[in-house]
C-alpha cells in the first residue's frame, strides 16, 4: 500500500511539474504577443496591410539598396533581449532537486535550477575526439609555422574530392576539422542538403512577391533590428541590404512552421480583420511563426560572407534555423536547447574552475549572466568572422549546439586571472567586453583535451 501512495505521489509531482513549465512558456508566448499587439495600437499600425500600388512599385525599385534610406518606422523598438529570455529560463524551477539525493543537483550554484543530463569533460572528450590533440584543425595547423603541406592542403585536396562526389555525409564528417574558407560554402550547402534550383529561386521570388504586396508590422522589427545590430558591426554593416532581404522574406515563408512540430513553443497567433472588415479571425502571425527579437539579424550575418545570391543565402540561411537557431530562443529539454546549453556551461565552469565560479557568485556576477547573450547567438557578432565560421563548422560537423556552451566555459577560464580580481559584474563583464581577438579551435582544444579532469 505505502508503495502504491509513494508511486501516486511521484506521477503527481511529475505531473505538477509538466504543467508549471509549460505555464511559465505559456504566459511567455501571451507576453510577446500582447507586447506586439500594444504596439500595433499605440503606434496605429496595423498588424498586416496591403501596399498601395505607388508603394508596391517604390519598394520593387529599392530592392537592392533598401539600406540607403531609413526605413520602418522610427518609434518601434525590439519586443523582447536575451536578458528577456533568461529571466525565463532562470524561472525554471523543479521542486523534486531540493528532495534530490543527486549531489550534482543539490550543490549546483548556478542560475538554472532544472536537472537535465548533460555531457560532462570525459564524455564530451568521446563525443568529440576529431578536436583532439592528436587530429590536425583548420584554425591551429593552418595559423602555425608547421609546413602548411603537412595539414592544410592535403585537408583543402579531401575537401575538394568531398565536394565533387556530392556525399553530405562525408562532407559532415570533414568539417569537423573545419572547413577552408574557398570549399566552405559548398560544403555547408551539401550538409544541409539546400540547392539554388530553379524552383528554390521560384519560391524566393514568391517570397519577395508577398513583401512587396504587403508590409507586416514585424517588418519593422527587422528593420529596427538590422540598424541596431548588424548597420553597427564592423564586420557586418555592408550586407545591410541582404539582411533586409532575408529576414523580409523569412517571414512570410510559411514552410518555417515546420520547426515546431519538434518544438514545444506554439506559433503565435493574433487577430486580423477578415476582407469584409466585420469579423476577426485568429491567424499564424507572423506567417512563418518567428517574431524577431533583438539581434535576431545576426543569426544571417556571418552567411553573407559565404552566400552572394540572394535566393541561395536564403535557403540555407532558412535551413540553419530551422535544424539549430530556434533551439537558442526556445524553451525545451533537447540537448542543443538553450536551457541544455546553460546548465552545460555551468556546470563545466563549475567542475573545472569552482574557485573562479563561486567568486564571481559571491560579488553578484553569476557567469551565466555574462555568456548568455553568446550563447543565444552562438557567438556571432562577439567572435572575428574567421573564427566564428570555424566554430559553426564544427557545430554542422557534429550536428549539436553543444560546442557553444563548451567554448562560453573556455573563454571563461581563459580570462581567469583576470576575473579572479574582479569586484563586480560591471568589472567581469569588461574584463569579457571584448572577444574579437579570441582563437576558437586552441581554446577549445586546451579546455576539453590538455586539463586535466
Amino acid at each position: 500500500m505505502g508503495r502504491a501512495v509513494l508511486l501516486r505521489f511521484w506521477r503527481i509531482n511529475i505531473i505538477s511539474n509538466i504543467y508549471r513549465t509549460l505555464h511559465i512558456i505559456v504566459n511567455w508566448e501571451k507576453r510577446i504577443l500582447k507586447s506586439l499587439n500594444s504596439m500595433c495600437t499605440e503606434l496605429g499600425i496595423p498588424l498586416a496591410r496591403k501596399r498601395p500600388v505607388p508603394e508596391q512599385k517604390e519598394l520593387t525599385n529599392k530592392w537592392n539598396e533598401m539600406g540607403t534610406d531609413e526605413p520602418g518606422n522610427a518609434d518601434t523598438h525590439s519586443l523582447f533581449f536575451h536578458s528577456d529570455i533568461l529571466k525565463v529560463l532562470v524561472g525554471l524551477k523543479n521542486p523534486n532537486n531540493e528532495r534530490s539525493d543527486d549531489l550534482t543537483v543539490r550543490s549546483h550554484w548556478g542560475l538554472i535550477q532544472v536537472s537535465l543530463n548533460v555531457r560532462d569533460i570525459p564524455q564530451m572528450r568521446e563525443m568529440y575526439p576529431e578536436l583532439g590533440l592528436t587530429y590536425g584543425q583548420l584554425g591551429i595547423d593552418d595559423h602555425t609555422h608547421v609546413p602548411p603541406d603537412l595539414f592544410e592542403s592535403e585537408h583543402i585536396h579531401i575537401g575538394k574530392k568531398v565536394v565533387s562526389e556530392q556525399d553530405s555525409a562525408a562532407a559532415q564528417q570533414y568539417s569537423r576539422q573545419g572547413c577552408p574558407t574557398g570549399l566552405r560554402a559548398q560544403l555547408w550547402s551539401l550538409i544541409l542538403n539546400t540547392t539554388n534550383d530553379p524552383e528554390d529561386i521560384t519560391h524566393y521570388e514568391q517570397l519577395k512577391a508577398r513583401v512587396i504586396h504587403h508590409d507586416l508590422l514585424v517588418d519593422n522589427l527587422i528593420y529596427k533590428d538590422v540598424k541596431l545590430t548588424a548597420s553597427n558591426d564592423d564586420y557586418y554593416f555592408v550586407f545591410e541590404d541582404y539582411l533586409y532581404q532575408v529576414l523580409l522574406c523569412f517571414s512570410r515563408d510559411t514552410a518555417v512552421l515546420e520547426h515546431f512540430n519538434y518544438n514545444c513553443a506554439t506559433p503565435p497567433k493574433s487577430c486580423i480583420q477578415s476582407k469584409s472588415g466585420s469579423e476577426q479571425c485568429a491567424v499564424v502571425y507572423p506567417p512563418n511563426g518567428v517574431i524577431p527579437f533583438h539581434g535576431f539579424s545576426m543569426y544571417v550575418a556571418p552567411l553573407c560572407f559565404l552566400y552572394n545570391e540572394p535566393s541561395k543565402l536564403y535557403s540555407v540561411f532558412r535551413e540553419m534555423y530551422i535544424r539549430y537557431f530556434f533551439r537558442l530562443h526556445s524553451i525545451s529539454s533537447h540537448p542543443s536547447g538553450t536551457v541544455s546549453l546553460c546548465l552545460q556551461f555551468e556546470r563545466l565552469l563549475q567542475t573545472h574552475l569552482p574557485q573562479l565560479f563561486y567568486h564571481l557568485r559571491e560579488i553578484g556576477a553569476q557567469p551565466l549572466r555574462i555568456a548568455f547573450k553568446w550563447i543565444v547567438r552562438a557567438f556571432s557578432g562577439y567572435l572575428s568572422t574567421d573564427q566564428l565560421l570555424l566554430l559553426w563548422d564544427r557545430i554542422l560537423g557534429y550536428d549539436s549546439l553543444e560546442i557553444v556552451a563548451v567554448l562560453a566555459a573556455a573563454v571563461f577560464v581563459f580570462r581567469a586571472e583576470n576575473l579572479m580580481e574582479v569586484t563586480s559584474l560591471a568589472s567581469a563583464e569588461a574584463v569579457l567586453a571584448d572577444l574579437s581577438t579570441l582563437k576558437v579551435m586552441p581554446l577549445l582544444q586546451i579546455f576539453l583535451f590538455a586539463t586535466s579532469v
